[in-house]
């Protein structure tokens, strides 16, 4: 799904018309309020923002989009008639992932819409942690062993997380307490010892590949 938010509704048709023909699942919004009721209905693949919009325009809306949890990493396309540098800088800064100067030909848009889905997918890829039969998904913070979804707390995932990201390498107790619990944690190394006990229980068979180095900590075996 795109959502085109352009207040020109004759734009605004063309491009839904455009994008559908093209493969791509495309509605319209005329303005911000309309695209916050969409949103609240169904998260895009990608959305064109045009900057110059009625009550609200394109910049404030980017930057209420990037911080939220929910939409902070959906791509977006800034579109504008405006065609000064500043609007381009300020619309990337805030993390727009393209750039279109009006008037842009609808081919143009949708050679831009495929090339930021294609950066996109590729970047999703890396989100994906494997380790054995233990998958991690970064973007949905889900995990499954041996196919089978495991409800993690969120200390447990943290730490999952840094072992996984480091197979074969032996974590200290302290690196585990600094990096998951912060700096200015204070704790006792048992703190991980306890966490690492309930890892293992969730894990079910996957959990033996959490392999405890004697007098250091503990590492993520790749080959388990």
């Amino acid at each position: 799904m795109i959502y085109c938010v352009e207040d020109d509704s004759s734009i605004r048709e063309l491009m839904i018309y455009t994008l559908n023909s093209a493969g791509f699942e495309a509605v319209g919004c005329g303005d911000g309020r309309s695209l916050y009721e969409a949103l609240a209905h169904e998260k895009p693949e990608l959305i064109m923002l045009d900057i110059m919009l009625p009550d609200e325009d394109g910049i404030s809306i980017l930057k209420k989009l990037r911080e939220e949890d929910e939409t902070r990493d959906v791509p977006v396309i800034m579109a504008t008639a405006k065609g000064t540098e500043y609007d381009k800088v300020i619309g990337l800064d805030l993390g727009a992932d393209d750039y279109l100067a009006k008037p842009f030909g609808m081919m143009e848009m949708v050679s831009r819409v495929k090339a930021v889905l294609r950066r996109y997918s590729a970047g999703r890829k890396d989100e994906i942690l494997r380790c054995g039969d233990l998958m991690m998904n970064l973007t949905e913070h889900t995990v499954a062993a041996a196919g089978r979804p495991v409800n993690l707390a969120l200390k447990e995932f943290d730490i999952l997380k840094l072992l996984m990201e480091n197979p074969g390498a032996a974590l200290s107790r302290e690196r585990l307490l600094r990096e998951v619990w912060g700096l200015d944690f204070i704790g006792e190394s048992r703190t991980i010892d306890v966490h690492i006990n309930t890892l293992r229980t969730k894990l079910g068979s996957c959990g033996s590949s959490i392999k405890t180095v004697r007098g250091v900590g503990y590492r993520m075996d790749p080959q388990s």
